[in-house]
């Protein structure tokens, strides 16, 4: 997964599948979803997301990595796997 921000353009990229192709859109409010063939989201867009959200989206990223994807899931301490400095 990558997360990017376009402060030029006020772009806040989110891409779940590396070089996948690009079949359908959709836009919903200022939030595009791109779709694969197979209807798997390959990325998130949202447009003006300073605006959106904050003045620096990045900011509000707390990354936190998940064990287990079923009902057991747990989430690690942020003081390992916090925001970075």
């Amino acid at each position: 997964m990558k997360i990017k921000f376009d402060t030029a353009h006020d772009l806040l990229h989110i891409e779940f599948l590396a070089n996948v192709p690009i079949d359908d859109s959709l836009e919903v409010d200022g939030v595009v979803i791109d779709y694969a063939k197979d209807k798997r989201i390959v990325a998130i867009e949202v447009l003006d997301a300073s605006k959106r959200t904050t003045r620096k989206p990045l900011d509000l990223i707390d990354l936190a990595i998940v064990k287990s994807s079923g009902s057991d899931a747990v989430r690690e301490d942020k003081g390992v796997y916090g925001r970075k400095k």
